[in-house]
């Protein structure tokens, strides 16, 4: 009897645990097509909120089939979604309101109810992105393919959860990826150009190199040379740099970016900023400035530029103006600071590729990691222009993806604001842009995420019956990367990174298992974009072998196919027409 007792008394105890359990468990979001939530939203939400309940509302509905009605009404009666923050949720929660253009966000469940706020310019619509893909499992991968995976039936755990971006201004130019919604749904709130829409909008960046806009020598060289550098002791008037110590360019620069900015109120920061050569002037007047700041050329863009920032600030107290440290000013001054409206964008073109910027053991990045240390603690506002391509091989293996997390974290625990990832933006047809570009958006956000489960999550979800193969195909590229071989942005064929004899035909075998797993035409194609490649590296090494073998004419017809621009600096349609009459 006594043990009859002992064992009745754990069946109880465990059926009231596991009761316990499953009222404590979550909440059932919809079961076979039907849903006893609703929506709701307040009547004056931002726009973007609105567009994220009906994306809610939409995302459902193909997952489940089940119609989430969208209401106004705070105190509608049943179960509800929040969306925003607002008089009920304050209530609920005990929360204040973020600031508008906060873009962390919160998802809790209280009770049946399920709120989901932040800043209402895309917070809280980053907020509902963030639910749809952890509990609905919906990816955004490109602009043309999104996964919604479908079920009849999702009970939610309970939520109680913030989070917040990294950085505050985050984004590429992939040509794969320009879409502003595809964008939107990754968490990009930035572009080269400002864009406006219902998604709360893409903050923007103007221009760059943009002295020569301001002064252009074919405006003003015929009557005034002495506006531009001294060069070999002449005024030089092609594609140089300005004589910044002149008193009329500084006086044009203050009004004509005074004018940019009426002209473009949309934009955050505006670039007051160096050409892209190193025709600095020699004359005395600017050697001097550069010598009063520790010798630098960054000092006499410094003093110039902070000259037409206090021009500009009462104006527009609530916008920057951005200058570069860039190739030959990439070296901070001395005993000088940036204004408070000015932002260093400092970039890392000169640096290896092929190692995290902290690896004490790639001599290649520690100038960078010593003058980006110095601006930190110089300048109030850094911002980061970063290269995550091959410049002068855009389709060729080119395998970084192991530094793009650790140097987007160096990036921000050097203050950095923002981040610009300068990508393949002339053409598809890159280097594993698609994926790429996806990662990316990631990390950004969060770049303590694990580049490789990022990645075969990417793979898995985009390569159908062909993942594995890819995927094989992925790691084989990171096998390049050895401690001792470096990369920077201009790489080419002959490379030592790609002396591993065994890769090509490791690569062509492992790709033509994938081609052949691959289960439609849609699939095909996304491997012959990776195939690219290899027939890219392999032709570049062995041009008469290629021609010989027919896989030149493969190559062609794929970078036709894609519109694959080989390089930054020549056309798909020049290097088809070289390549051919090289014959």
């Amino acid at each position: 009897m006594k043990k009859f007792i002992i064992i009745l008394l754990s069946c109880l105890i465990a059926a009231g645990v596991s009761a316990c359990l499953f009222r404590h468990s979550g909440v059932r979001l919809f079961n076979d097509g039907k849903s006893a939530y609703t929506i709701v939203l307040s009547a004056d939400a931002s726009t973007s909120e609105q567009t994220a309940a009906k994306e809610l509302q939409q995302y459902i509905q193909q997952a489940s089939g089940a119609l989430l009605p969208i209401s106004n009404d705070l105190e509608a009666k049943g179960r509800k979604i929040f969306v925003g923050f607002n008089d009920k949720v304050a209530a609920i929660t005990g929360e204040e309101a973020p600031e508008a253009d906060y873009e962390g966000f919160t998802c809790r469940t209280k009770g049946k109810d399920i709120l989901i706020w932040g800043g209402s310019q895309r917070g809280t619509m980053y907020g509902v992105f963030d639910f749809l893909e952890k509990q609905l499992g919906i990816k955004w991968f490109t602009a043309s393919y999104t996964v919604v995976p479908t079920r009849s039936s999702l009970r939610l755990k309970r939520m109680d959860y913030s989070d917040k971006p990294f950085l505050n201004y985050r984004y590429s130019n992939y040509a794969v990826a320009g879409n502003p919604v595809w964008k939107a749904h990754n968490r990009e709130n930035m572009d080269w150009g400002v864009v406006s829409n219902e998604y709360g909008n893409l903050e923007g960046y103007w221009s760059a190199h943009t002295m020569g806009q301001l002064v252009p020598p074919e405006e003003f060289f015929g009557t005034h040379p002495e506006y531009f550098c001294l060069r070999d002791g002449k005024r030089y008037g092609g594609y140089g740099q300005l004589c910044l110590t002149n008193p009329d360019v500084l006086e044009i620069c203050k009004t004509r970016l005074a004018k940019v900015m009426r002209e473009n109120p949309l934009y955050r920061i505006y670039s007051l900023s160096q050409n892209d050569n190193d025709r600095y002037c020699e004359c005395e007047k600017c050697k001097a400035i550069e010598d009063q700041y520790g010798g630098q050329h960054s000092g006499l863009i410094l003093w110039f530029v902070n000259q037409v920032a206090d021009a500009v600030k009462d104006e527009f107290p609530d916008k920057y103006v951005g200058t570069f440290a860039y190739w030959y000013t990439r070296k901070p001054p001395v005993g000088i600071t940036p204004r408070d409206n000015v932002v260093i964008r400092l970039c890392s073109i000169e640096c290896c590729f092929a190692h995290p910027l902290e690896d004490e053991n790639c001599p290649q990045n520690q100038d960078f990691m010593q003058d980006i240390h110095t601006w930190s603690n110089l300048a109030p506002h850094l911002f980061i222009w970063d290269y995550i391509v091959d410049y002068a091989q855009f389709p060729a293996p080119w395998p970084n993806f192991q530094v793009l997390g650790p140097n987007i974290r160096t990036f921000g625990e050097n203050k950095a604001i923002g981040v610009f990832e300068e990508a393949q933006y002339q053409s598809g047809g890159g280097e594993f842009d698609e994926m790429k570009a996806w990662v990316m958006d990631k990390l950004l956000w969060n770049p303590d995420l694990d580049v490789d489960s990022l990645v075969r999550e990417f793979i898995d979800g985009y390569y159908g019956n062909a993942a594995p193969k890819v995927l094989e195909y992925y790691q084989l590229c990171k096998s390049l990367v050895k401690p001792d071989v470096h990369m920077g942005i201009f790489i080419q064929a002959d490379h030592e990174i790609y002396n591993d004899e065994s890769f090509l035909d490791s690569s062509f075998h492992i790709l033509a298992q994938a081609k052949d797993l691959a289960e439609n035409d849609e699939i095909r194609d996304r491997v012959d974009l990776v195939r690219l490649q290899p027939l890219y590296l392999y032709y570049m090494r062995n041009k008469e072998k290629a021609r010989a073998d027919g896989r030149w004419d493969e190559l062609a017809a794929l970078m036709k196919k894609f519109n694959a621009r080989p390089r930054e600096s020549q056309s798909l349609e020049d290097f088809l027409k070289t390549e051919q009459t090289s014959d």
